[in-house]
């Protein structure tokens, strides 16, 4: 490439970056399957102390040739320094927040975040003595409600994965870094082809990589974008001491599924659009969540801080009757049972979900377009609603 890689389009950039350099020619990157890596001099093993990002490799629970590949890809989408890839979703989104807080903290998290991760932070972190206040997220002045002194952390997912729920990230920002409170959003929902948030000032991205970004439900990973000078303080702490590095293996598959994922959100955004529209308009159904709708209620906050949306949608059926979303869910046969998402397969997931916003708990059903034709995905959630007894 002659030109400047700050010219390139994401295409672009994500099938050259990081791989300027052709090792023995090979057009695909090898695959560094090593433990350990050895100096040719002391030198250079002080500058893979002192030099994590762009020195020397010296132990593949660190660094390793395969994961800077995929990292160096990953924090560029994502606008940020640096990019640290775990052994799951999870690991990453522990190691962030582990960062973050000490005993005597306080946190503040959205209620419709990841559920292990609100798993961490209700009934683990506890015992270390930091708690949580859980807000909606739709507004400044609940989160600075929330406030204490001792609050160091803001946790948020925008969108979150069931009702979808935004967060102005900017204003989020901007009202937490003059305090001290660090953000971190997870954004596996909309993938950096859809939302940048460290744009809008946010400290620390996370990703469940098993899902958009590997792309082919075959490896679990997970990812974690931030500056540099914050990497390097996790580099020496949570990354080295937790142990929660990925294989070089998944970071080669993340690889892979990088290449296709601007192609991949913008096919499966299409059909969600589709088959949510459809979903939406059938009588048995009393409201359908969908991002991507003209009249989603945040919008104008959708149109500002997002370029689009991808795949899941989430609608909940007039009948609430458990043994009918039970029967619908197990009649389906394009979407499978299944809870995870961004794959190359149709998901669906049924759970009884409340919210800040929507205290009534109340029977939801997920489904995540995957890249099956759309018409197909409408037929097969037909054919299942009348097997549940929703169609007369």
């Amino acid at each position: 490439m002659q030109f400047p890689e700050a010219e390139w389009q994401v295409e672009t950039l994500i099938q050259h970056l990081g791989e300027e350099e052709k090792i023995l020619g090979a057009v695909a990157p090898p695959l560094f399957i090593t433990s350990n890596f050895a100096f040719e001099n002391v030198e250079d093993w002080h500058k893979a102390y002192l030099e994590p990002f762009t020195g020397p490799f010296m132990y593949s629970r660190m660094t390793n040739p395969t994961l800077r590949m995929a990292e160096t890809k990953i924090a560029a989408l994502e606008g940020t320094e640096a990019c640290k890839l775990f052994s799951s979703g999870m690991a990453a989104i522990s190691a962030a927040i582990f960062s973050c807080v000490k005993s005597g903290d306080h946190v503040i998290a959205v209620d419709t975040i990841y559920g292990p991760t609100k798993e961490l932070l209700t009934k683990y972190l506890p015992k270390f003595g930091v708690e949580c206040t859980y807000v909606s997220g739709v507004s400044l002045e609940e989160i600075a409600e929330a406030a204490r002194p001792e609050t160091t952390l803001l946790v948020l997912e925008s969108p979150s994965s069931f009702f979808f729920h935004l967060q102005d990230l900017e204003a989020l920002s901007q009202w937490a870094k003059p305090l001290g409170i660090t953000t971190m959003i997870d954004n596996s929902y909309a993938t950096p082809i859809r939302q940048q948030p460290a744009k809008f000032g946010i400290d620390i991205v996370c990703h469940s990589a098993t899902k958009y970004l590997g792309g082919h439900s075959d490896v679990v990973a997970g990812a974690l974008c931030c500056s540099r000078e914050r990497m390097i303080e996790l580099l020496k702490n949570e990354i080295a001491l937790f142990g929660g590095a990925l294989h070089p293996f998944g970071a080669w598959q993340i690889m892979r599924g990088l290449r296709t994922l601007p192609i991949k959100v913008k096919a499966v955004a299409e059909t969600a659009d589709k088959v949510a529209a459809w979903v939406r308009s059938q009588p048995w159904v009393s409201e359908t969540f969908h991002v991507g709708f003209d009249d989603f209620p945040q919008s104008e906050l959708r149109d500002r801080q997002m370029s689009g949306w991808t795949g899941l949608f989430s609608f909940v059926p007039q009948c609430q009757d458990q043994s009918k979303v039970t029967r619908f869910l197990e009649a389906l046969h394009l979407f499978q049972l299944g809870a995870s998402w961004g794959g190359h397969e149709s998901l669906a997931v049924g759970l009884p979900h409340s919210s800040i916003l929507r205290p009534e708990t109340t029977w939801v059903v997920r489904l995540y377009c995957g890249l099956e034709h759309p018409d197909d995905l409408i037929r097969d959630v037909r054919q299942a609603a009348l097997a549940a007894g929703w169609v007369s």
